[in-house]
């Protein structure tokens, strides 16, 4: 089975790290959830969104999330591929050098990568959606298309694989994100 990375952060979006994070280890695959400055054990919190007719989503408190490994020990070149949960995390992931450089192995390498949400943000500054399409949630769509990708306007419920990247809008895609992203696994 398959050696994956998590790369989350405070304020990550609930359902898109914890389903995604129980999801593959159920079905047998390892998981390493990180996050800069932190250890195996610490936490982080995370988000509860929901869309609730307004003109964005809502957010409230989620659970906080136990991470399981060090992002100091961390060597992408020892992973298979990729997951990157949306939330507000990805805002403040894109700002990290060592992350940025992360991301970047695993399309060199040409590793499966899962981005959700605002997962493209952190897509979009480490410069690989150049020639790509990729979903996210609306409002990242300008950061998809000014960092050279196509945004695919689909569904809430649905997702797009482009080579080794699947993407999709937010929490309701996970039944097409992980079906397509464990497809590339």
């Amino acid at each position: 089975m398959a050696k994956i990375l998590m790369i989350t952060g405070d304020f990550t979006e609930d359902y898109e790290t914890m389903v995604p994070f129980q999801t593959l280890l159920a079905c047998d695959h390892s998981v390493d959830a990180v996050c800069p400055g932190k250890a195996a054990g610490d936490r982080v919190k995370t988000a509860i969104h929901d869309f609730e007719g307004d003109q964005t989503y809502s957010e409230k408190p989620g659970h906080n999330f136990a991470l399981n490994a060090d992002f100091a020990a961390v060597k992408a070149e020892s992973y298979d591929a990729l997951v990157i949960p949306g939330g507000r995390a990805p805002e403040y992931l894109r700002l990290n050098p060592e992350v940025l450089a992360m991301v970047r192995h695993f399309f060199d390498a040409a590793k499966p990568v899962a981005a959700i949400c605002h997962g493209a943000q952190l897509l979009a500054a480490a410069g690989v959606l150049t020639g790509r399409t990729c979903s996210a949630y609306p409002a990242c769509s300008y950061e998809v298309t000014a960092s050279g990708g196509t945004y695919a306007e689909i569904a809430v419920t649905e997702a797009v694989t482009d080579g080794n990247l699947v993407t999709a809008p937010a929490w309701p895609a996970h039944p097409a994100w992980l079906k397509q992203f464990m497809a590339l696994l």
